[in-house]
Parts: C-alpha cells; structure tokens; sequence
C-alpha cells in the first residue's frame, strides 16, 4: 500500500491576525515619528495646539549655531573613540580570555559586568571618582604626581575624553563577549594547522583569525556605533553637557532644549539630525563591512 507523503502545502497566515500588531506599530512608532519631522519645522512650544511655520530654520540653526554645531562634533567623537578603543580593547581581551587557565570564566564576568549596570549608576559612581577631591586624583598625590590633579569634569580640555573612557569601560564587556563568541567558532585545527606550516602568530591572527571574525566585527562595530552616536546617560550623569558645553552631545541637546527650554520644535529638528546620523553611519558601516566580508 503506498504511503501518502506529507503535504508541502504552506499555509499563508492571515493579515487580519497582524493587524494588531500593525496598529499599536502605527499608533506608538510612526505616528509620533511622523508628527516628530512635521514639529521640526514649526516653533511649537510644547504647550498650544497651534505652531508657525518656519521652514527649514531649526535645521539651518542647528549647523550655524556654535553651541549646537559643536554638539554634532561631541557626538561624532565620542562615537569614534568608542568604536575603535571599545572595539580594539574588546578583541584584545577576547583573544587572552579564549586560552584555558584557571579563574579565566570569573575573569570574563568580571569585565561583561560594567555592561549589565545601569549606565546612570556608574556615571555618578565615576563622577565622584572623577571628582577634584575624588580617587582619582588622591591617587595621583599619593604616588607624588600632584602637578596631574584636575578638575577632570570640569576642565573643558579633559571632560570629553574622561566621558569617552567611561563609556569605553563600560561597553567593552559587551565587544569582548562579541568577539569570544566569534572565536569560538573557529576550529582550532585550522589554527594548528597554519601553525605548523611556520606562520607566526600575527600572520596566523591577521590570515585566519581575523576573516572568520569578520561577522563578529560587523555587529560589535554597528553597535557600538549605534550606541556612541545616541551617548546620553553616561554625558547626564558625568557631566550635565558641561562644562560650557564641552560635552553637549546632540541626544542632550535635546532633551535640554525640549524639556528645560520649552523650544519643541528646535528638539524635534534635533531628534531628526540625530535619527538621520546614526541611522547613515549605521547603514554605511554596515554595508562596508558586510562588503569586506564578502571578499574575504
């Protein structure tokens, strides 16, 4: 008697049953989104129904106004540092941490664990340890360097870079569980095998370890960047977008200008600025590296 096989059928699911999701997708996400971009050319104040209509002026302040500009300059450098040093640091740790030795799993918690805390939390922990009066700085003047005390939050010269190293610190626990990942996979016979054919240890990490890393390296440096350019809690929490608005970065500027000064429109430009740079640094990294992927 023959069998009848399975039926390959696909049955196709309903759009009435997606329809819930499309809506509360609508109503919470674009909705707001949508209305965001049409605030960004009014001077709505955030408290009458009726705005005016002043063009392209939020946009054109945003790039002329030196307080503003230099909030696009903070956040694209705060961005860089954190992809390369986060990212460098991460892999580096990674390649140490893979070897078998003892405690090396509570060595691998312990640099995830910055990650998993809440970034307002270790902010204000590094704010007093950046304090003029803080670690720090007692630190230096026990070990006699006390011509190197600052007011590290405060100096203009220093707070963007004492900022970059908090968020560096925190998000690298984050690359390094990306890139162990990813070197686990890689089978180490091929690695013995290149091994015994001479090649040393940079010709081995730069031919065979760092194109099977290559998916890794995608994601590790799309996040980071993602999450550099939107840098907000970490800027709050240290600095307050000071001093002078050395640390202003675009997400502070605008939850300042919306919601200290009341200027709706001009934050929602802002939002728009910010949404649209990291939405083309994302997409163009990730296009880059996908491509570099391809060719290896």
């Amino acid at each position: 008697m023959k069998k009848s096989r399975p039926s390959l059928e696909v049955r196709h699911v309903p759009w009435i049953m997606a329809m819930p999701a499309v809506a509360l997708a609508i109503v919470f996400r674009f909705l707001p989104t949508a209305f965001g971009i049409g605030y960004s050319f009014t001077d709505w104040k955030g408290v009458t129904l009726s705005a005016n209509n002043v063009g392209f002026q939020n946009y054109i302040t945003i790039f002329t106004d030196e307080t503003m500009r230099g909030s696009v300059w903070h956040t694209l450098l705060l961005a860089g540092l954190m992809v390369l040093f986060s990212n460098v640091i991460g892999l580096s740790l990674a390649i140490v941490l893979r070897n078998k030795f003892k405690l090396r799993n509570i060595y691998r918690a312990l640099f995830f664990l910055p990650f998993s805390m809440s970034y307002l939390a270790t902010g204000y922990i590094w704010q007093f340890i950046l304090s003029y009066d803080g670690p720090l700085n007692q630190l230096l003047i026990g070990l006699g360097f006390e011509e190197m005390q600052r007011p590290w939050l405060a100096d203009p010269q220093y707070a963007i870079f004492m900022v970059a190293i908090v968020m560096i610190w925190q998000y690298t626990g984050l690359t390094l569980v990306i890139y162990l990942s990813g070197l686990e996979g890689i089978p180490e016979e091929l690695e013995d095998a290149v091994a015994v054919d001479g090649a040393t240890r940079w010709i081995k990490f730069r031919r065979v370890t760092l194109p099977l890393l290559a998916p890794a390296i995608t994601v590790a440096f799309t996040l980071t960047m993602v999450w550099g350019l939107a840098s907000f809690d970490q800027v709050i929490a240290l600095t307050g977008g000071g001093p002078v608005g050395a640390t202003e970065t675009l997400a502070t500027n605008v939850y300042r200008t919306t919601f200290k000064f009341g200027m709706y429109g001009m934050g929602s430009a802002l939002a728009v600025v910010l949404t649209v740079v990291i939405g083309a640094f994302a997409i163009t990294q990730n296009l880059l590296l996908r491509r570099r992927e391809e060719s290896l």
